[in-house]
């Protein structure tokens, strides 16, 4: 007689989708908890107002005012910093000249300088008894620290980094016999840098651009030194949440927050395009001319 053996239970398997190495898995916790946890429960708290009462708290003068100083001079020192910072890019690697090093590497002093720190150096400059901010007040008139002028100015500081570092690769790697074949072709030296160099370059300079916006937008410690804070003048929306949360107002602060976050958002997506479109431009430099 043959006698069967009862069916062994199937152990079970995780979907092919849930099957992730140690490393993904460490990946996704530590996200979960650091990045989208934040976010997420910021998210929920806005939408807690209602859709009404979060038009009526993003929109109010106070807070537009703040978007038109915050977006507005982030903009300027971002074309600003995107013409000089291609400039200085251009000096560290085409020129060679005494200091050249240490220029390197002052231009990532930005990124290791606190905020609070760089805020107060460039408040010290630009006051009214500061070596530049004296002469400026006495011979034009024009007074730096407490303006949004020195707003725009920290703003520039806090930002040239990205588009020389954006740019500085880019300018390393392109090929000099590109030039030298403009240049035997009859190309003057003007037509061989706007018709051949800077084609290549203008995808980094982009990127490096859009960078040094979201970077300048977000930006708090530096700006909060040289600025009066003073609503309606040159009060940047970052001091406008911290202001709201010493009033306790967190309804207000959390929907100017994610005002923010959204534009954060929608920058990252900008700054991602560039980047595929400048290696779809490497990778077909025919079918771009």
């Amino acid at each position: 007689m043959v006698t069967t053996s009862p069916t062994r239970r199937r152990a079970w398997v995780w979907p092919a989708w849930l099957q992730l190495s140690w490393s993904w898995r460490i990946t996704w916790l530590y996200l979960i908890v650091i990045l989208f946890l934040p976010l997420g429960a910021l998210a929920l708290k806005a939408a807690a107002v209602g859709p009404a009462q979060f038009w009526a708290l993003a929109t109010t003068p106070e807070a537009l005012s703040t978007y038109k100083v915050s977006f507005g001079l982030s903009f300027v020192a971002a074309v600003l910093n995107g013409v000089f910072g291609l400039v200085i890019a251009w000096a560290l690697v085409r020129c060679r000249f005494p200091g050249r090093r240490l220029l390197h590497a002052l231009i990532d002093l930005p990124f290791a300088l606190p905020t609070a720190v760089a805020g107060l150096a460039l408040a010290s400059l630009y006051s009214t008894n500061g070596w530049l901010g004296a002469p400026l007040k006495a011979l034009f008139g024009i007074e730096v620290s407490f303006t949004w002028l020195g707003v725009a100015i920290a703003m520039v500081f806090i930002s040239l980094p990205f588009v020389v570092r954006s740019v500085e690769p880019v300018l390393e790697a392109l090929e000099i016999d590109q030039e030298e074949a403009a240049w035997c072709l009859g190309a003057s030296p003007r037509q061989t840098l706007i018709k051949v160099v800077l084609p290549q370059l203008m995808p980094a300079i982009l990127s490096g651009v859009a960078q040094g916006y979201s970077r300048a937008v977000g930006e708090y410690g530096s700006v909060v030194m040289i600025s009066s804070n003073v609503p309606f003048k040159d009060l940047i929306t970052p001091t406008l949440i911290i202001q709201k949360l010493e009033e306790y107002d967190f309804a207000s602060a959390t929907v100017i927050g994610m005002v923010m976050l959204v534009f954060s958002l929608v920058s990252l997506v900008v700054i991602n395009g560039i980047q595929v479109w400048g290696r779809h431009w490497e990778a077909n430099p025919t079918t771009n001319s």
